[in-house]
């Protein structure tokens, strides 16, 4: 996790202090030269308050360095921060004495936890966030916080308890609980119906309304108009009370100031009426932005919350928090793995889905790979568990989506810059339309008091702030339910701008396993053939053999009665058949043993140049034909890579370390554009760098592990087959969960259409709000019109990022 500039500054801090510490450990008493130093647990820190000015902490420093057992001392103004090297531990719990007779107070430094996660609810609108990161900063036990609104998540490192952070929380006007697993699992299942305070609102308006035109007494309209504020406001009047008393100037704020101005001037209905549009508004935009995170919570759902363990006795029902590593789990058809592990017995079909995006199930056999949340389609399996609950695959999906949710793209924090200068500016210039105007004789105070408070309204850039993060929540949330992760807004917009792929060839262009292309036969049929093949080869785990092996049992190829099996180190293998001695491998093997291959050998060259690997067969005396073994395109490549181009990808690119006759014959099986041959793997690097320095932005597909010095050079690395690889998960910008291409297409055609629905919110916003601003000057705004022009385009901009959400 990336440390925030606060910590990086306290780190750099705690750095110089030890470092001065050793300096004055060295040089205050010249007499403890010879004696042994402090080791580096006998220095504890203590946060110090009390000191007025830097000669307090010179005075300090001087003090105490002069008291038996303290070895250095150094104390740090600015921080508020001492750090004391002492003989033995005693001397630590005596310090805040010492320190209270120099007049200041001392207590020591708790250590911070790691930095935790909760979940924060009640906040309307991004604002609110800020309000609670302002809030929390404000407590001496936080050292770093960070609240997300789209996601509803705040990461703070904190000396704190639990129930501390939540109290601390709920002091901002908010409600927190950990993030935990379990939580959220539970969270997903509930659905809270809050109180409908926005309907008793929107009727006590309507009868209001209603009532100016009837012979109702005026007193009792207003009646009706001020206990609608007083309902539909009363939510947001406490979120500005805690916004105010945290010097944050949100939504909250600005409306329950519009309001009550309203009111103070006679504008009941006005007031009435932005009350309650800003919370129907806010509930709209809250049920929006629920359904973004519900694309997270549905994979949370994905796993069970129980698993069946085998036991001496039987089986016992768990729930998989209590289920232990190399516990047996029977799972039966039509049921979801609940923890990752290891079939020992059983066969079956897994619909992977889930994890992978693949949409075909996936055969799987005793020791094999299974993971939770995927569905067991066919027989019954027992599986022993190899990750606890919060390790498995699907757990750290999660958490790397949801970490990915919570990265600023460049975008955003241009637009949170922006919006940090807009809202002040635009506060001062309505504070100035009240007061100018009228003081200069250009109309009537009530009157541009009326436009000053529809100006308030306009200055909160709500739509402007929320553009970017909920459609790059819902972008990466539609990835991650098809089998891709995406790290982060910065990756999603990179991927938008791609002009130019690379791809590794072998276990990304092709399988990655050889296979037996074509059998020739010079003496016996082929089947005679490949069955002496397959008896030499059986003893051999040599990936070439097995390719032959495995094309002898797919057309159900006997092996025969041999004997004498032994190898020829890097040349092939042999063994006596019916009393003949046979030999499989190069066809050099057989040239050294002085037959001849000319009558093959321009045969030989075409299949060694179209990326063949050449098993010979024969005896002593002839050779009986040849295998020809190469590494095959998958079936997905062609399909993918023409996708790859209709989503407008205007080269695709294949590095591979093959001879130029095959990288070609590759090349035109695959469909790319161009491709670089006879590369070393230090090689490709230069092959990214060339292609970028032809002013194209380079993604590099790869597995995430040998290709790694390419992916990290590409401005866009992309490594396959994530669900089986933590290398992968870990080091990659983007990650394909399976094991081919099939993904790639539709995480091009996601991070374009995510670019472009970026672009439409903040172009929408910044026009409605500069029309909303030349509203107002000729009185043509209403005050109900402006907070229509506001959540109305914060709705709009929310429901057109959730379009991605919906994006196949």
């Amino acid at each position: 996790m990336q440390k925030t500039e606060q910590e990086e500054k306290s780190a750099c801090c705690s750095t110089e202090i030890a470092q001065e510490q050793t300096a004055v450990s060295c040089c205050s008493n010249k007499d403890a030269q010879t004696e042994q130093l402090a080791d580096p647990g006998d220095i504890k820190t203590y946060k110090v308050t009390g000191m007025d000015c830097p000669s307090c902490a010179s005075t300090l420093e001087k003090g105490l360095s002069k008291r038996e057992g303290i070895q250095s001392v150094k104390v740090n103004y600015a921080a508020g921060k001492m750090a004391v090297g002492a003989v033995n531990a005693d001397i630590f719990e005596a310090i805040p004495g010492y320190v209270k007779k120099f007049g200041f107070e001392a207590e020591p430094e708790r250590p911070a936890r790691d930095a935790r996660v909760y979940q924060v609810s009640g906040m309307d609108c991004s604002s609110c966030a800020a309000t609670l990161e302002k809030h929390m900063t404000g407590n001496p036990g936080v050292q770093s916080v960070r609240v997300n609104f789209s996601t509803g998540k705040m990461h703070i490192a904190h000396t704190l308890t639990d129930e501390q952070v939540i109290k601390e929380v709920q002091k901002s006007g908010f409600d927190a609980k950990p993030a935990t697993l379990r939580n959220q699992k539970k969270e997903a299942q509930q659905s809270v119906k809050p109180l409908p305070i926005t309907t008793i609102s929107g009727l006590l308006l309507a009868l209001g309304f209603i009532g100016s035109f009837t012979a109702i007494p005026d007193w009792l309209v207003t009646v009706f108009y001020a206990a609608a504020i007083v309902i539909g406001g009363y939510k947001p009047a406490r979120s500005a009370f805690y916004a105010v008393k945290s010097r944050s100037l949100d939504m909250n704020v600005l409306m329950v100031t519009a309001a009550i101005g309203a009111a103070l001037i006679g504008e009941w209905f006005e007031g009435a009426t932005v009350v309650w549009l800003f919370a129907l508004g806010n509930a709209l935009q809250n049920r929006s932005i629920e359904r973004t995170r519900d694309s997270i919570r549905s994979l949370i759902n994905l796993t069970p919350s129980e698993a069946v363990i085998k036991t001496a006795g039987g089986t016992v029902v768990k729930d998989v928090e209590d289920v232990s590593l190399n516990d047996i789990m029977i799972v039966k058809p039509g049921e979801k793995i609940p923890l990752d592990g290891e079939i020992t017995a059983g066969l079956s079909s897994l619909n992977q889905a889930p994890i992978t995006g693949e949409s075909l199930p996936v055969d799987k056999e005793p020791g094999d790979t299974v993971y939770a949340g995927t569905v067991n389609e066919s027989g019954s399996l027992e599986v022993k568990v190899t990750r606890l609950s919060e390790d498995t695959t699907i757990a750290r999906i999660i958490h790397l989506v949801e970490e990915a949710q919570e990265k600023k793209a460049p975008t955003q924090a241009f637009i949170d810059r922006f919006a940090a200068v807009y809202t002040p500016i635009v506060f001062v210039l309505a504070l100035l339309v009240m007061v100018i105007p009228p003081l200069a004789g250009f109309g009537a105070w009530g009157e541009w008091f009326y436009r000053g408070l529809a100006l308030l309204v306009v200055a909160c850039p709500c739509a402007l702030v929320i553009s970017t993060p909920v459609a790059i929540v819902s972008a990466i949330g539609n990835a991650a339910r098809n089998g891709v992760l995406i790290k982060g807004g910065t990756f999603l917009e990179k991927a938008g701008a791609i002009k130019a792929i690379a791809f590794d060839k072998t276990g990304t262009l092709t399988e990655g396993k050889p296979k037996v292309t074509q059998v020739i036969t010079l003496q016996d049929d082929s089947e005679t053939l490949v069955s002496i093949a397959k008896t030499i080869e059986e003893h051999s785990t040599h990936p070439i053999a097995q390719a032959v092996i495995s094309y002898a049992n797919e057309r159900n190829i006997a092996s025969k009665l041999g004997s004498d099996f032994s190898a020829i180190a890097g040349k092939g293998a042999t063994a006596v058949i019916d009393g003949t001695e046979y030999f499989a491998g190069k066809p050099k093997l057989f040239s050294e043993m002085g037959i001849s291959t000319a009558h093959i050998d321009e045969r030989i060259d075409v299949l060694q140049n179209e990326g063949n690997t050449l098993v010979a067969v024969g005896t002593r005396d002839h050779i009986l034909g040849l295998i020809a073994v190469a590494d095959t395109v998958r079936d997905i490549t062609v399909r993918s890579i023409e996708k790859l181009k209709q989503a407008g990808i205007s080269e695709m690119v294949m590095l591979t370390g093959d001879n130029e006759g095959t990288a070609k014959k590759m090349a035109a099986e695959t469909g790319v554009d161009r491709y670089f041959s006879e590369l070393m793997p230090e090689d490709k690097v230069s092959a990214v760098k060339k292609l970028q320095s032809e002013g194209k932005q380079v993604a590099m597909v790869g597995d995430g592990i040998n290709d790694a010095p390419a992916l990290a050079t590409a401005d866009l690395g992309i490594a396959m087959g994530g669900a089986g690889t933590d290398t992968a998960m870990e080091t990659a910008d983007i990650v394909l969960m399976a094991d081919n291409l099939e993904k790639l297409p539709h995480t091009i055609r996601l991070s374009r259409k995510a670019l472009t629905i970026i672009k439409q919110n903040i172009w929408f916003s910044l026009i409605t709000k500069l029309a909303a601003l030349m509203l107002i000057f000729p009185g043509f705004l209403t005050l109900w019109m402006a907070v229509l022009s506001d959540t109305g385009a914060a709705l709009i901009v929310i429901l057109n990022s959730m379009r991605l959400l919906r994006m196949k």
